[in-house]
């Protein structure tokens, strides 16, 4: 088995490798100090294409393949990993829900914008007494007949991206008494009246990626938005789990690579 990479995916390693030294490097240890994600990077990162490799240019993304997108999180990895856990919640989690459980319609009205360069994503799943275990979550979707809404009321704890994030796939309890097989999945606008997001949360990695606290207080949800069937949230919150794993495993390789070039880089130095 050849496990050399094709000449196309050689040119768009290349490709991420100057994006990040030329557009990230520069920045991160800033972002880093300050706890703040550059919103001009981010910028960038949609106008590149970084926020929709894997996805299809029917949609307004690249076109790529999941190796394509591993690369992209190796690469910008190597030099800050706020950037790469960026760019892995909103392709990985958020955008996947919608790509792989949404509606056509659901596709043209949000995934595009999240994909094309024109929106930012995120995914509100765990809660402060619900971290591994989403069966124990609170956050509660109570169906409203005569408006054809979802009311959610709840909260998310630490959401990626969620301080500028646009549209958040999020998880609540439509019916308490099944546990994981009660619980639905929402496309929510962020902007919509009753979201409200904290501060971003003090941690001791990755402090410029966007993680917050966000509080939903009677916030209303077309059934239009709904993702799948009631009860399919748990299967589509793991599936998207699942294929998270490899852009957070791209983006491990990455970290240790490019701890390695720097410690070498500061041993011949010395």
């Amino acid at each position: 088995m050849d496990f050399k990479l094709s000449k196309t995916h050689l040119l768009q390693q290349e490709m991420y490798r100057r994006f990040a030294e030329n557009e990230v490097k520069p920045l991160a240890e800033e972002m880093d100090e300050t706890e703040v994600y550059n919103l001009e990077l981010l910028a960038k990162m949609h106008k590149y294409g970084l926020m929709g490799i894997p996805y299809s240019k029917e949609y307004g993304g690249v076109g790529g393949d999941y190796l394509s997108y591993a690369l992209c999180m190796e690469e910008v990895s190597k030099v800050d990993g706020s950037t790469g856990i960026t760019i892995s919640v909103h392709t990985s989690l958020c955008c996947s829900c919608i790509d792989s459980f949404g509606t056509e319609e659901q596709k043209q009205k949000y995934l595009r914008p999240l994909i094309d360069g024109s929106k930012t994503g995120c995914y509100g799943l765990t809660e402060p007494n619900a971290g591994s275990d989403a069966a124990g979550q609170q956050t509660q979707a109570v169906y409203d007949e005569a408006t054809d809404e979802y009311i959610i009321n709840g909260g998310k704890i630490f959401t990626t991206n969620s301080g500028f994030a646009d549209t958040c796939i999020v998880f609540a309890l439509t019916d308490k008494k099944l546990g994981t097989k009660g619980i639905s999945a929402f496309i929510v606008d962020l902007h919509s009246p009753g979201v409200t997001a904290s501060e971003n949360i003090k941690r001791m990695g990755i402090r410029a990626a966007s993680n917050c606290e966000v509080s939903y207080e009677n916030v209303r949800v077309p059934a239009a938005n709904r993702l799948g069937k009631e009860g399919q949230g748990f299967k589509i919150a793991m599936k998207a789990l699942d294929g998270g794993r490899i852009g957070i495993a791209a983006q491990a390789v990455g970290l240790a690579q490019g701890a390695l070039n720097e410690a070498m880089a500061y041993v011949k130095e010395r």
